[in-house]
């Protein structure tokens, strides 16, 4: 809306109302507004109504600042979990109408801010988590908060939206009341383990669980901050300039004798500020005893900087009266053995008793470098260096809390969880959400789309947006050319953005290509030299380079862009955009080094990869110094080829997973389709695919297990390393070393689409299993039947129809056991839980399933129908292929999904009628597919026969949602650890 004085009027006294209430219970707004009016004029007094308020809320834009002030303070109160004034859960329409109850609101201006500001639907942390003791409460809290609320309001001014501050506030609560109480007599050890995404925001989580730590009494923080220097450094600089704050860094020295004083944000005030030292504004201090330049180093700020002062010297460290008037000390150091030698021997000098000091340890990239990766069974092994040294500094403090942050989880669940020295998460496990405005893997997969390949498009299609194979080997550089061409191409899409305007005050700091083909320093060098060659003969300014720009610009830019710019600028035409070819040309190379290799510390300290210290429009060529944790800022353009044996390091190396905003439509991915491994292909698509897969599995299982069971968590993290999935049998979870024994037991899936792919190889095993399903083929209906189900199902304009014909049938629970007791597999462990939970359901005194469905979906392929069972009846096959060993990829087609789904009750009315009459209580579905391999499928004679050993009868089922036990359990499963060899120490029935 339009300002004026009156609405700027009405806006100031929302806002001092509000805020008032900042720590409390929701008041009555209407007396709140009068008392804040009495301190104005007499027209403020005139204006505190309810009826102006409304009147203002009507007038306004969801953007305008009277809706910000509501949407911060209703966020505020939407996630406060277990708020004394009201028994409601969290984020639902209840607690809303008790916030509403609580500020006496009318039900017009109830509704009106019910459309304005509505309840936030976004996903919260999933927590897995032991029984814990609560101690981290509002009331504990009262009057110590001072960097929580300054880290804040530093987020919201950097422009952090409320909800997106407010799930920070939630998450980071979940961390710090998991801790063990700084005040407590008797010493405690929290061991936990948040799980980001790549690239995704996990230091601002522990930025702000630092600020609520320290905050609580946490007087010692140490951050291991990576095993690069270029990685501590950014982490250092993150904290110095978002939490500990000028003031605690300078310390009463001069602006220029900062550590920061020639970083273009230090220049321009861009590091939080509190006025004055804190300890001078009853708050207290944070002591640096490591700078942006300056790893931990031995007496280097003298042992004295290690002591902690006590008030009340006959009294504990730990003592609210000592711990509360002390000032905290904060370290970031790497995760290496000669400097953390240092800091175990100078901590065992220091006269305050170690025992007394409550410590946060927070691990940065946890899964590297800190887990063991020595064999502990074996005679005289001893832990792997840094795990070694971790060890002795959770030895050393028996009130360190440990809190391990990373990406990828595998190595850290897979610790031994009896081993009390090592870092498993005994504690918790929390996954944190997938963030608004990130791009991860999925945005660069199809994962599930119920979309037809032939169908796909860019609007509808991630893969075709946004990646390009690299299929060429050898001599030929095509497909580099093409990315380097791409790299300009975006390069002067973002320039003229910036010159059509949208952006706000935002523009393109950074702009960056990464390529990516090697670890090996000389490798790096002889790219050099290559894609040096390459780029100035490119003759980008010619008429060949833009002949080569405009044609890129007018089969890849402009039709992505046409659907997927999010009203970002785009030019009409490549006439439009050309004249910002040169501009960008000269950002990049303008300086003659258009190039940067980045395979050492050095180039961090030359300033020639520091994203703080200038603006860098470059491309990169790295190796293990980009692959993991260091931030690649502007990232738009990858081209990746290296290879890895193990998820965890392949998921490390997507540097270009992140925020893209402003150009999210222009990111592209030239990834290496066909590279020779050795003897077999290798299709890096395929893997990240198979990782991201993996990955989604794991944190749908975590959600679906943090449900709590008569106010018991179903399983604490010493149960999680069997929810590890693994969708290639050749790309392990992580490396081998850091894996330990889990087996499991029985995987209840009711309502769920479950697909096993571990298919026999052996000829006698496929001819057995094609043997015994023909006479469940012969059992099928004689004519198909077409099935649908619509997405939404009210059938709106955006719906989505899912819809194939099929043979049905029926088969009972006893003869559907016998079917797949006979079965053979090629991984027999694969279906064995699903095996279990069969059995289960199927028998018994009350079996849960009265019959399953069978459908076996049909295709109108021609030439793709084989004649099987005792009729020679044709059936639909389908073409697949194992990924590595005796496991298929994906089997199922997605749109087959849907039906099944609704059949086993997990779905609403489909309203179609085919659909609906198979509905049957306590029905199960199967769904059959007959496969062939590529290298069977000239075997098939003319009629359509092929010999049952080169089929593959493959299905998948979903069970009746009302299969699930009474107690709500969903995983039942076996851990062999270290101290009970041969004992299961876990059986969650």
């Amino acid at each position: 809306m339009t300002s004026s004085p009156t609405d700027d009027l009405v806006l100031q006294l929302l806002s001092t109302a509000l805020a008032d209430m900042h720590t409390s219970r929701p008041k009555k707004l209407v007396r709140a507004l009068e008392f804040q009016a009495e301190s104005l004029s007499p027209q403020a007094e005139e204006l505190a109504s309810e009826d102006v308020l409304r009147d203002a809320l009507e007038r306004s834009h969801p953007t305008d600042l009277l809706v910000e002030v509501w949407r911060k303070k209703l966020t505020d109160w939407d996630f406060l979990t277990e708020p004394v004034w009201s028994d409601t859960p969290q984020r639902t329409q209840a607690r809303r109408e008790a916030v509403y109850g609580l500020l006496a609101l009318s039900g017009e201006t109830r509704k009106l801010l019910d459309n304005l500001v509505p309840v936030s639907q976004a996903a919260v942390p999933v927590i897995i988590s032991d029984e814990f003791v609560p101690w981290y409460t509002p009331q504990s809290r009262q009057g110590r908060s001072w960097y929580w609320p300054e880290y804040r309001a530093f987020l919201e001014n950097k422009g952090w939206d409320a909800e997106a501050v407010a799930g920070l506030d939630v998450a980071t609560d979940a961390v710090v009341e998991r801790l063990a109480d700084p005040t407590q007599p008797v010493a405690y050890q929290s061991k936990g383990l948040v799980v980001g995404y790549v690239q995704s925001g996990k230091t601002a989580n522990f930025a702000g669980v630092i600020a609520k730590a320290v905050d609580a009494g946490y007087r010692l923080v140490i951050v291991l901050g990576g095993t690069i220097n270029m990685l501590r450094a950014q982490t250092q600089r993150r904290l110095d300039m978002e939490l500990v704050g000028r003031e605690n860094i300078l310390r009463g020295a001069s602006e220029y004798e900062s550590d920061y004083a020639d970083d273009p944000a230090w220049i321009q005030g861009k590091f939080t500020t509190f006025g004055d030292l804190p300890s001078t504004r009853g708050g207290f201090d944070i002591v640096r005893l490591t700078t942006r330049d300056d790893d931990y180093k031995s007496l280097l700020q003298g042992i004295t900087a290690l002591e902690f002062e006590k008030q009340e010297p006959a009294l504990p460290l730990f003592d609210p009266r000592n711990l509360h008037r002390s000032a905290a000390r904060l370290m970031v150091v790497k995760k290496h053995k000669i400097v953390l030698t240092k800091l175990v021997k100078d901590l065992k000098k220091i006269k305050t008793p170690l025992s007394e000091i409550p410590v946060l340890i927070i691990d940065d990239e946890s899964d590297e470098a800190s887990v063991n990766t020595s064999d502990l069974a074996k005679p005289d092994a001893e832990r792997s260096a840094i795990n070694q040294k971790i060890s002795e500094l959770l030895q050393l403090l028996p009130r360190a809390q440990y809190i391990g942050y990373t990406a990828t989880p595998y190595a850290n669940v897979f610790v031994d969880p009896s081993d009390a020295e090592d870092i498993f998460p005994k504690d918790f496990i929390l996954s944190l959400p997938w963030p608004e405005g990130y791009m991860g893997a999925r945005d660069f997969h199809d994962l599930d789309s119920p979309i037809p390949e032939e169908e796909r498009t860019f609007a509808n299609s991630n893969e075709l947006a946004h990646v390009r194979n690299i299929t060429v080997n050898g001599e030929d550089d095509a497909c580099l050319q093409q990315a380097m061409d791409m790299f300009v191409l975006t390069a002067a899409m973002k320039l003229y953005r910036e010159a059509e305007g949208g952006l706000g005050d935002r523009y393109f700091q950074h702009h960056t290509m990464l390529i990516h083909e090697s670890v090996r320093t000389e490798a790096h060098r002889e790219l050099l030299s290559k894609v040096t060659g390459m780029w100035w003969n490119a003759g980008y300014l010619g008429s060949a380079g833009h002949r080569r720009l405009r044609e890129l610009f007018e089969t890849d830019i402009a039709p992505v862009s046409a659907v997927r710019a999010d009203n970002h600028a785009v030019p009409p035409t490549y006439e439009a955009l050309s004249p910002y070819v040169g501009p960008a040309l000269t950002r990049i190379g303008g300086d003659d080094n258009p190039i940067v290799v980045v395979n050492g510390d050095k180039d961090l300290e030359t300033g020639k990869a520091d994203f703080d210290k200038r603006s860098i429009w470059k491309i990169l060529i790295g190796g293990q110094k980009l692959a993991r944790g260091f931030t690649v800022e502007g990232l738009t353009v990858s081209y990746f080829r290296r290879r890895t044996g193990n998820a965890s390091t392949l998921m490390q190396m997507g540097r270009w997973f992140g925020f893209r905003e402003g150009y999210r439509d222009l990111v592209r991915l030239f990834l290496g389709r066909a590279e020779t491994g050795g003897a077999k292909e290798i299709d890096l698509y395929s893997a990240f695919e198979a990782i991201c897969l993996d990955e989604e599995s794991f944190r749908s299982e975590l959600e679906q297990y943090a449900t709590m069971i008569d106010g018991k968590p179903q399983v604490t993290p010493d149960q999680v390393p069997p929810l590890v999935s693994q969708h290639l049998p050749w790309l392990k979870p992580t490396s081998p070393n850091k894996m330990y024994n889990a087996r499991l037991v029985e995987l209840r899936s009711p309502g769920q689409w479950q697909e096993p792919t571990a298919y026999p190889t052996k000829i006698a095993d496929l001819r057995n299993n094609t043997g015994l399903w023909m006479p469940v083929l012969d059992s099928l209906s004689s004519t198909t039947t077409s099935l649908a189900y619509t997405f939404p199902p009210d059938g709106t304009r955006d719906s989505v129809t899912h819809r194939y014909d099929a043979f049905v049938g029926r088969i009972l629970p006893r003869n559907f056991l016998e079917l797949i007791d006979k079965l053979r597999w090629g991984a027999p462990s694969q279906f064995e839980p699903h095996r279990a939970y069969l059995t289960e359901i199927n028998q018994g005194p009350s079996p849960d399933v009265d019959d399953w469905l069978v459908i076996a979906p049909q295709h109108g392929k021609r030439g793709q129908c084989l004649l099987l069972g005792t009729k020679s009846r044709p059936f639909a096959w389908f073409g697949r292929e194992r990924r590595r060993g005796p496991l298929f990829g994906a089997i199922s087609e997605p749109k087959h999904r849907a039906v099944p789904h609704r059949i086993a009750g997990a779905l609403p009315d489909s309203g179609h009628p085919s659909t609906e009459a198979h509905i049957v209580p306590r029905r199960g579905v199967l769904i059959i597919y007959p496969l062939v391999e590529p290298q069977n499928r000239l075997d098939i004679d003319e009629e359509g026969r092929l010999a049952p050993e080169k089929i593959t009868m493959a299905f998948s089922f979903v069970a009746p949602a009302t299969a699930r036990r009474a107690d709500g359990r969903v995983v039942r499963f076996t851990t062999i650890d270290s101290a009970k060899k041969g004992q299961a120490i876990i059986d969650a029935r």
